[in-house]
This record gives C-alpha cells, sequence and structure tokens, in this order.
C-alpha cells in the first residue's frame, strides 16, 4: 500500500512539473514584458500624467481619477452595466451551446472529423487577418446588407416579439428580450465557441465507455446518464470553460469599455483617467471571475 500510494505520488509530482515546463514560457513572458507596464499603470492611475515635448510626468493626484470615472463621466459607468450584462448573457449561451454541440459532435457517425473541423472553423475565421477582414472591409460589410434585404426583413424572433405585443404581454418581452437577441446573435455565439467545443470533447472523450453501458444495464436513460455521470466527469471543464469564455468577452474588439477606454487615452490623451478606467474593469471582471469560479467549484468533481 506504501509503495502504490509513492507510485502516485511520485505520478502527480510528474505531472506538475510537465505543467510548469508547459507554462513556463507565458511566465517568462509575463515576467520580462508585462509586470512593469502593469506596475506603470497602476501608478499611472493615481495621477495626472503631463505630456510635453516626448516627456511623460506623472503628478500624484490620490484617488482623483477613480472619481472622475466613476462619479463625474457620463457614459462610463452606463457602459460597465451594459457590458457586464452582455458578458454575462453572451458567456451562458456559449457555455450552453458549447456543451451540446460537444455532446453532438462526441457521437459516432459519418464525416464526424468534418464536422468537427467546420465547428472549430470559426476559431481560425475570427484571428489576425481574417478578423480585420470581418469587422473593417466594405466588401464583407456590403455582403451581410445583402444578405439581409433578402430575407426580406422576415425575423422569427420579430414575429414573436409582435405577437408579445399585440397581445399585451408586456413582462413576457421583457423576459425574453435577451433571449431576442441572443437567437439574432447566433452567429457571434457560434463563432465564440471553437475553443469550448474543444475542450469538452476532450473531456468527453476521457470517459469510459463501460460506465454508460453498466448505466443502461441498469436502466438509466439517457437523460439520467447525462446527469449523474457526463456532467460530474466533465465538471472540472465547466471552470476552465468559464473563465475562459469571461476572459475572451472581455478581449473582443466590439467591447464598449475597451473603445471608451481607448478614446480617452488615444483621443484625449489622458493617460491617468485611462489607466484608473482600466483598472476599474480590470478589478469588477477579476472579482466576478473569482466569486463565480468559487460557486463552480463547489460542484466539480474530481477523480484520479
Amino acid at each position: 500500500m506504501k509503495k502504490q500510494k509513492n507510485t502516485l505520488a511520485g505520478l502527480q509530482k510528474r505531472k506538475a512539473i510537465s505543467g510548469y515546463i508547459f507554462i513556463s514560457p507565458f511566465l517568462i513572458g509575463f515576467l520580462i514584458f508585462m509586470v512593469k507596464p502593469l506596475f506603470q499603470s497602476l501608478y499611472m492611475s493615481f495621477c495626472n500624467v503631463e505630456i510635453a515635448a516626448g516627456v511623460i510626468n506623472p503628478v500624484f493626484c490620490k484617488i482623483d481619477q477613480y472619481k472622475f470615472a466613476l462619479t463625474i463621466d457620463p457614459n462610463y459607468n452606463r457602459l460597465l452595466v451594459e457590458e457586464f450584462t452582455r458578458m454575462l448573457t453572451n458567456s451562458l449561451a456559449i457555455m450552453v451551446f458549447s456543451f451540446f454541440v460537444s455532446l453532438i459532435l462526441n457521437q459516432e457517425f459519418k464525416g464526424r472529423a468534418l464536422v468537427r473541423a467546420i465547428f472549430f472553423l470559426p476559431v481560425i475565421l475570427s484571428s489576425g487577418v481574417i478578423l480585420g477582414l470581418e469587422s473593417n472591409n466594405s466588401l464583407m460589410a456590403q455582403l451581410q446588407v445583402n444578405i439581409q434585404e433578402a430575407a426580406s426583413g422576415i425575423s422569427i424572433t420579430g414575429t414573436l416579439e409582435s405577437i408579445l405585443r399585440t397581445t399585451n404581454i408586456t413582462w413576457g418581452v421583457r423576459a425574453f428580450e435577451e433571449v431576442f437577441k441572443l437567437i439574432d446573435g447566433i452567429y457571434d455565439v457560434a463563432i465564440a465557441s471553437g475553443i469550448q467545443i474543444i475542450i469538452f470533447l476532450s473531456g468527453l472523450q476521457t470517459i469510459s465507455a463501460s460506465m454508460y453501458e453498466a448505466a443502461d444495464i441498469e436502466g438509466c436513460t439517457a437523460w439520467e446518464s447525462l446527469w449523474k455521470i457526463t456532467f460530474p466527469m466533465i465538471s472540472s471543464m465547466f471552470l476552465v470553460n468559464w473563465v475562459y469564455t469571461i476572459i475572451d468577452f472581455c478581449m473582443r474588439s466590439d467591447n464598449q469599455v475597451i473603445d471608451k477606454i481607448n478614446t480617452v487615452m488615444i483621443t484625449d490623451i489622458n493617460y491617468g483617467l485611462a489607466s484608473a478606467m482600466s483598472w476599474i474593469y480590470f478589478v469588477i471582471v477579476m472579482a466576478f471571475v473569482g466569486i463565480t469560479s468559487l460557486l463552480i467549484s463547489k460542484g466539480v468533481y474530481y477523480y484520479d
């Protein structure tokens, strides 16, 4: 028994060493290139940064920049609330979409490799040069307009919303408004789900088929197997995907808070206020990630 424990401890130690070696390039790059700018940005958030003849002169002003961002700026608080709400709804939609797509892609059927490649294709299309073509290319914009015109203005969600309004069910309109937005924006949900699908697939493929066979012999339905076997066995993947989804959302090019910070920094040349806004947003996001991760981790099942 003691020898078996030592073997398991040695295996866990080797896995830990392999993990640290794997993330060492990021850690080294972070320490060399990111730590100093991070502390410079934090210091600037407490300063009124004066720029003259190419010289940056930060003048300490306590928390004035934070007060201005939260109490005086007319748009920052509104943008924070809007983006936080959009982050929450989109992240939940992406998690649900990617999980059920991964369940489908984990089944045995002809052309499975091709279908997996198609679902991962948005990850490639949403990166680098292709992203610039999609967001800034006039040809792509005109193509989108033509597709919308060809649809003759037909919208299932618009029709449902009209029915709810004509029947005076105002609470139904409010309750399903966010759902309608997500359905209309299913392209955005799908294009942001590629990595999550791959992670869920990797977790699903670690589940032994014998577990499902034993459950089937005992009379478990597919629904019961989903909740009693699949969910617990890949629960750790939910935590990983949740954190990744939130961070990925905060890095999106259509984030209005980031646009606001860029405008203050580049157009207004106010580095102090831009730094304060950045740190406020950073702290809110990290607090949200920490709280939700703590709640999710309580339901995570770890197994050897």
